[in-house]
């Protein structure tokens, strides 16, 4: 059976309005945050931790905040994370520094792992495993719709308030402060998420729990996966792709934007098509296409030099990252049995943080010290590595019945 919007649970589309708040806040500097870290330390030996900085907090907290959150419940964490977001914006609005850039991210990372591991967690709750891909690619797709609006939106403002009084960069943190703000304050006063997030989880999870998760070969192989594509995601497309495009092929800060934006567009779209096709066919055959497409983006970028195929090769690649995305969580809600579940997803954001704090100052070396065509060949290993792992782990049956949520 397949839900329509007019079936969801309300709470569903107010969470996704939170959602596409503080993404859309942060979307607004992804056409230039590695180009700002390499302004502020010319020696680039710090720009790649600017990146870094934003996933290195997270390492200490996935794990801890899964057991935390079974004890005193979702929502409490979850506006706290949303909380961090907005102070972490404010801080790097106000940074002369790369120090405080740092400090401010760091920030804003551990917000945003706080929000996303328990309003995942709460979008799961809501349906049956048959239909988590429909409706968390659905979520995820309207989300980030944010960043397609704000990554050229972010560009331009650059580009128009060059020589303005304000520093257009810490204008834009501003921004992002004021609409992570918005989403506190909308947060705070939802009274159906804070009685659905409150409650506390089935099963009580602990380390011994989460750390059992590791016997399972296939939850071990879905957490390595998940380690890659952040390296990659975090390393190269957020990364070294920005600075491939202003350094190698010169392109304006404003059509790195744009470049940028096609491949979050491409992203946006895969999730809802690949959530949809994979509650028919099942997530391993879309993780392994989605793999093999991002791979091919990639050999694309080290051939061609022309602003309309960079576009068209962003946007394959884009294609490609999202369709690994929707369904690697699922995959893995869908593998791991019920009593580990939650440090199962514990492990997985953990090993996600941690390629997310390593790519960016990996890339980043590579890029400074060979070329970029090296950075992306690198990544086309890891893919096709990662798509080979997957292709071995033994998948069960989906649930078929399912009772609509409760509205």
């Amino acid at each position: 059976m397949t839900l329509g919007f007019k079936d969801y649970p309300k709470v569903y589309f107010k969470l996704l309005t939170v959602g596409f708040l503080l993404v859309f806040g942060f979307g607004l500097s992804n056409s230039f945050i590695s180009l700002l870290a390499k302004e502020l330390d010319p020696s680039g030996l710090l720009a790649g931790f600017v990146v870094s900085a934003f996933f290195l907090a997270r390492i200490f907290i996935e794990l801890p905040s899964g057991i935390i959150s079974d004890r005193i419940g979702r929502y409490r964490l979850l506006v706290l994370g949303i909380a961090l977001v907005s102070f972490g914006a404010f801080l790097c609005a106000t940074s002369n520094s790369i120090y405080i850039l740092i400090i401010g991210r760091s920030i804003w990372g551990l917000g945003t792992a706080l929000y996303f591991m328990n309003n995942t967690a709460m979008i799961m709750d809501l349906f049956l495993p048959n239909l988590r891909g429909s409706a968390l690619g659905t979520f995820q797709a309207i989300e980030f719709i944010g960043p397609v609006l704000a990554t050229p939106l972010g560009g331009i403002i650059i580009e128009r308030l060059q020589g303005a009084s304000i520093s257009p960069y810490n204008l834009i943190f501003y921004l992002a402060g004021g609409m992570s703000l918005s989403a506190f304050i909308l947060a705070y006063f939802m009274k159906d998420a804070r009685k659905m997030g409150s409650s506390r989880g089935g099963h009580s999870l602990s380390l011994t729990k989460t750390f059992s998760a590791l016997k399972n070969v296939a939850i071990i192989t879905i957490c390595v996966n998940s380690f890659s594509r952040m390296l990659i995601m975090q390393g190269i497309n957020n990364t070294v792709l920005q600075l491939f495009l202003n350094e190698d092929i010169k392109l304006s800060i404003e059509l790195v934007g744009f470049v940028i934006t096609t491949r979050v567009i491409g992203h946006t779209l895969s999730t809802v098509i690949a959530g949809h096709i994979s509650d028919r066919i099942g997530r391993k055959p879309i993780i392994i296409t989605g793999m093999v497409i991002e791979a091919l983006g990639m050999f694309f970028y080290t051939i061609v030099s022309k602003f309309e195929l960079l576009l068209a090769t962003a946007f394959i690649a884009g294609f490609g990252e999202g369709m690994v995305f929707v369904c690697l969580l699922v995959f893995l809600s869908e593998i791991a049995p019920e009593e580990i579940r939650g440090g199962a997803i514990g492990l997985y954001r953990t090993f996600m943080s941690t390629g997310g704090f390593i790519g960016p100052m990996l890339f980043i070396y590579f890029f400074d010290n060979y070329t970029s065509s090296y950075c992306f060949y690198l990544g086309i290993i890891f893919l096709i590595t990662n798509a080979l792992l997957v292709s071995t782990i033994k998948t069960k049956k989906q649930i078929k019945n399912f009772t609509p949520p409760h509205k």
